[in-house]
């Protein structure tokens, strides 16, 4: 009698089966690393994504197919922003006397052996058909994983792509996907989202004094007081238009400051 009593109220014995513990929950909860401590995410952001903490305040991603492109899109605008960044930072430190902001206007290019300056016509027609190939290929990964492994031209090529966004092979000529994928997927996710705000952060530097990251840190660092956010307020270092080959652009400034 005892033991079937015991059975009976037994909470594990009685609980249904493929059900967790409540403490188990909790647990889990609790190892979570969350973009703000005590929240609690949204089901459809389970952790799985490198980088997941959670946060999804307007519910961008409830859509699984809506989801699955804007990953897309944060990896590849946080690797653009990594190598813009980079690239930002080396040009001021290999020619500081060349601005970053004005160093794709024509005039800016550099020259070639043959023909002179670079033709920036030209310059956009090839750059429009490669990363039109170039992203009309990825779109149709992500619409369908694995239909672009093989090469066009060379049949016999391929690369292991085991994620959208991720496609091994000669993409990855160190063997970082060998090891933990996770950890360097969320190792690169932490570092373009930060690249992201860098790049932000360069071009308001850029308008508001007309001078490259590197050289605003040392002003700041020069003079704290004299120099920082609210001293350059007003004033707007960017043109109120460029002339491209001929081609008057109007430009605009984020910064709050007038068009010089």
């Amino acid at each position: 009698m005892q033991a079937t009593v015991s059975r009976t109220f037994n909470p594990v014995m009685s609980r249904p089966a493929g059900r967790p513990a409540r403490g188990r929950v909790v647990a889990a909860a609790a190892d979570r690393r969350l973009w703000a401590p005590g929240v609690e995410p949204p089901t459809y952001l389970d952790g799985s994504l490198a980088g997941d903490r959670g946060f999804d305040p307007i519910g961008l991603g409830a859509d699984p197919k809506a989801l699955n492109w804007y990953r897309a899109a944060e990896l590849v605008h946080a690797r653009w922003a990594m190598l813009g960044v980079a690239g930002i930072l080396a040009q001021e430190i290999v020619r500081p006397e060349q601005w970053w902001y004005t160093s794709g206007l024509p005039e800016n290019l550099p020259a070639i052996e043959v023909g002179g300056k670079m033709n920036l016509g030209g310059l956009l027609a090839w750059e429009f058909l490669l990363m039109h190939w170039v992203e009309v290929r990825r779109w149709q990964d992500i619409r369908k994983h694995g239909s672009v492994n093989t090469d066009p031209i060379f049949k016999n090529n391929s690369v292991p792509n085991p994620e959208p966004g991720y496609p091994g092979g000669v993409f990855d000529p160190l063997g970082f996907g060998k090891g933990d994928m996770k950890t360097m997927q969320t190792r690169e996710i932490k570092n373009g989202r930060l690249a992201m705000i860098a790049f932000a952060g360069f071009t308001l530097q850029a308008q508001a004094t007309g001078k490259g990251p590197i050289e605003n840190l040392q002003d700041h660092l020069a003079n704290p007081f004299g120099n920082n956010i609210g001293s350059n307020i007003g004033v707007c270092h960017v043109p109120a238009s460029v002339d491209v080959q001929g081609l008057q652009i109007p430009l605009t400034c984020l910064w709050p400051g007038q068009l010089q």
